[in-house]
């Protein structure tokens, strides 16, 4: 199993090596200054077209509700858990290059959203039909559609093997084990390693769960997201916020220390020490970053395609505030939390960090602190195994030529499987094997939003001089 770890883990270090890194952070530059910088002029604007939708749009769920999905498969153990790895990886200067990589991240989402409606295509059936691999044959031609296939098998095997279904019920299962049993006392013998009663119990609670709402699709999908989303952010954002308001004098030193070790401040005398800290912060950090939020990967795209509007500007405006709300409030709580506790430096890892955090600055008793953060991870992760279902079905419904009721039905079985046999795996191999196919998929997709990023730019212009002269709904 080491070796097979350490396979894993070159691999990994290969995909997201400094070309991609600098592929995808350039995509977001480049979109910002092709759209005057969106997401700092139009942000207001952004999240007020999340809660109202057009008079006249069309397509099957409201702007919010498919918000709340693409939320739904975006916070989750990253805003958690990632945020967590990726100090204990990087240092605190990890957070810092999260932060600049949502701010361009969210051009890059608002490119993805305006674009999946603009090339997006009806089936026989009424269902709306959208995301990368649509407007990359669409909008490139049909010369791209290798690129698209391409796209939809990294998409399948991210949300069966890596995003979707086994870094979300591990997060889950080791949640609930550090709660319920934190010494492992209560154990059997599963497949050569020692499994505790715990991890085996909430596994299949949570698979048999996940099974029931997934037989539903979008819609099902869309009205658990739109009612449980909303209520679990602003229940984890609130504890979080506690827990810097009552240590208020300790934010200078976190931000200290936050902002010497994104630029690698204390060892610059050290040369190419000096360096290694930052790309090691930068990579751990935009790395986990976009797992956390996904701009980049394409897949709140698939989402966004399926909201009731005629507008892409004001779609692709909605779909941005998804990487606002992820990464630059969720996992910010998170990540200054961490930071201000210490609990980085400890020998954690995973939950653990952010448990740890959570039981020093809240001031409730250890088991209440832990018991929150376990509730609030355990539906955040449940709901992007629901969401990753949504947008791995999809890419496998382009991938084989259209969506076939017979290979539908196989494939969530087997992606059910996935969750069940999640809890077994170890936390270093799950977020690795996540990481791979996360930057296989960004390949593609932002190989498309760079070629396209002309039409996002006319299409900016054009809406927003239609909503200066009055001529398009605001």
């Amino acid at each position: 199993m080491g070796s097979i770890n350490n396979i894993i883990e070159q691999v990994d270090n290969f995909v997201w090596g400094v070309p991609l890194l600098v592929l995808i952070m350039a995509c977001g530059i480049w979109l910002s200054f092709r759209c005057g910088f969106i997401q700092v002029r139009r942000l207001g604007t952004a999240l007020r077209y999340m809660l109202r939708d057009e008079s006249d749009g069309a397509g099957e769920v409201s702007a919010f509700a498919a918000l709340c999905t693409a939320l739904s498969a975006t916070v989750g153990t990253g805003n958690i858990v990632g945020v967590a790895t990726a100090i204990a990886a990087g240092g605190p200067g990890a957070l810092f290059w999260m932060e600049i990589a949502a701010f361009f991240g969210m051009a890059t989402k608002y490119a993805e959203g305006l674009l999946a409606v603009k090339f997006r295509t009806t089936a026989k059936d009424g269902t709306i039909l959208g995301g990368p691999f649509y407007y990359i044959e669409n909008g490139l031609g049909k010369r791209f559609v290798w690129l698209a296939k391409l796209f939809s098998l990294f998409g399948v095997l991210a949300g069966l093997l890596g995003i979707g279904t086994i870094t979300q019920i591990n997060g889950i299962t080791s949640a609930a084990n550090h709660f319920f049993d934190p010494d492992s006392l209560h154990t059997v013998r599963v497949l050569g390693s020692d499994v505790t009663w715990t991890k085996i119990l909430a596994g299949l609670f949570i698979t048999v769960c996940a099974a029931l709402i997934l037989i539903g699709g979008i819609r099902r999908i869309a009205r658990v997201s739109e009612v449980v989303v909303p209520v679990m952010i602003v229940l984890y954002v609130g504890s979080c916020l506690l827990i810097i308001l009552t240590h208020l004098t300790q934010i200078p030193a976190a931000v200290t220390a936050i902002v010497q070790g994104a630029f690698g401040v204390r060892p610059l005398a050290g040369g190419m020490a000096g360096f290694g800290v930052v790309q090691l912060s930068m990579r751990s950090g935009v790395a986990r970053g976009v797992f956390s939020n996904e701009a980049g990967l394409g897949s709140a795209p698939i989402a966004a395609a399926a909201a009731r509007t005629r507008e892409p500007v004001r779609q692709g405006l909605v779909t941005m505030t998804a990487t606002f709300i992820d990464t630059i409030l969720v996992c910010t709580m998170t990540g200054l939390s961490i930071v201000m506790a210490g609990s980085f430096e400890k020998d954690l890892e995973g939950v653990e960090i952010t448990t740890d955090a959570f039981r020093y600055g809240l001031p409730f008793p250890e088991r209440v602190s832990s018991f929150l953060l376990m509730i609030c991870l355990a539906v955040f992760a449940f709901t992007t195994i629901l969401g990753w279902n949504y947008y791995s079905e999809r890419c496998l419904a382009y991938l084989i030529g259209g969506s076939r009721r017979t290979v539908t039905v196989i494939y969530r079985w087997i992606y059910i499987a996935a969750v069940f046999i999640g809890p077994y795996l170890t936390v270093e191999a799950v977020w690795n094997l996540a990481d791979i196919f996360n930057g296989l998929m960004a390949l593609p997709n932002v190989t498309a939003l760079l070629l396209l990023s002309g039409v996002v730019a006319s299409e900016t212009r054009s809406y927003l001089a239609r909503l200066r002269d009055g001529t398009a709904e605001g």
